[in-house]
């Protein structure tokens, strides 16, 4: 099966996944999670997870529960991101966000929901007894990552940082954190239920936080635009603060340095490759968000 096909099946699995997580209720509660997590998001980070899990032999059934918990914590951020009290965004891919469909109080608790959701299904998703370990270090992994040293961490930096204080260091803390922190976590889930050794694992680790870095570039660089016109300017921003050719330029040494990690996978590593290369495009129809 050749990568994309690859990537497409899965891609598929977890949409379904997600879907049957979410049919639980019909309540306007439940709408809201549905509207904010079924609305076409390209699922980058479960794909980052299984693929990773995949270079390490881990069973796909064994993988699942954490890539779309994952997932679902990473809706959760998207619609409190949007909110007016904090990046006061009224539309997310293509449609209103949440708040602008369901009023801030619902989507404030529908955030709350698929937050507390992902960590249920992490709690109870179902290896094998000697994996039990690796279960607890990768949930561990995750609240890490998800919290105050890591996305929420880079959110208050985001909504305090004062633009003349801005240094190259501040902003590339501010990505690593609010956008980086849950891509790392993807690809270091599938390294640690796969057992990797320490050296496999710091490669899999430095490529994440190159994908994480250059994500978050190329957000910019496609947002470099409509962002002026919906934001101040005078928020934390790769483009408004390096200028657009020393951007597109940081992103291929991003995407380069992430590939090179990989060299010590052989093939195994095909997919995550293929991710990396993915974020080379831009196109706003490949935003990954």
């Amino acid at each position: 099966m050749r990568i994309e096909e690859s990537l497409a099946s899965k891609k598929n699995l977890v949409e379904r996944e997600l879907r049957r997580l979410l049919s639980q209720e019909d309540s306007l509660l439940y709408q809201a999670m549905r509207y904010a997590v079924l609305s076409g998001g390209k699922r980058f980070r479960p794909l980052l997870l299984l693929s990773s899990g995949a270079c390490f032999g881990v069973r796909r059934d064994a993988l699942f529960p954490f890539a779309c918990a994952l997932e679902l914590i990473h809706n959760y951020s998207l619609i409190h991101d949007d909110l007016p009290s904090m990046d006061n965004d009224d539309f997310r891919r293509g449609k209103p966000s949440c708040h602008r469909a369901f009023g801030e109080n619902v989507a404030l608790l529908a955030g709350d929901a698929l937050l507390t959701l992902g960590f249920e299904i992490l709690a109870g998703a179902s290896v094998s007894a000697e994996l039990l370990p690796q279960k607890q270090e990768a949930i561990k992994a995750i609240s890490h990552r998800a919290g105050v040293s890591g996305m929420i961490g880079g959110q208050a930096l985001d909504i305090t940082l004062e633009p003349e204080n801005l240094t190259e260091d501040l902003i590339y803390e501010l990505i690593q954190k609010k956008t980086g922190a849950l891509i790392v976590a993807a690809v270091e889930v599938g390294a640690l239920l796969g057992r990797a050794r320490p050296p496999e694992k710091q490669s899999i680790m430095d490529y994440g936080k190159n994908i994480g870095l250059a994500f978050q570039v190329r957000d910019d660089i496609l947002d470099s635009q409509s962002r002026r016109l919906r934001k101040s300017p005078l928020r934390p921003d790769y483009v408004d603060f390096f200028g657009l050719d020393k951007a597109k330029k940081r992103l291929t040494e991003l995407v380069q340095k992430a590939v090179v990690s990989l060299d010590g996978f052989s093939r195994k590593a095909g997919e995550l490759r293929y991710l990396a290369s993915s974020l080379l495009s831009l196109k706003p129809e490949a935003r990954h968000d």
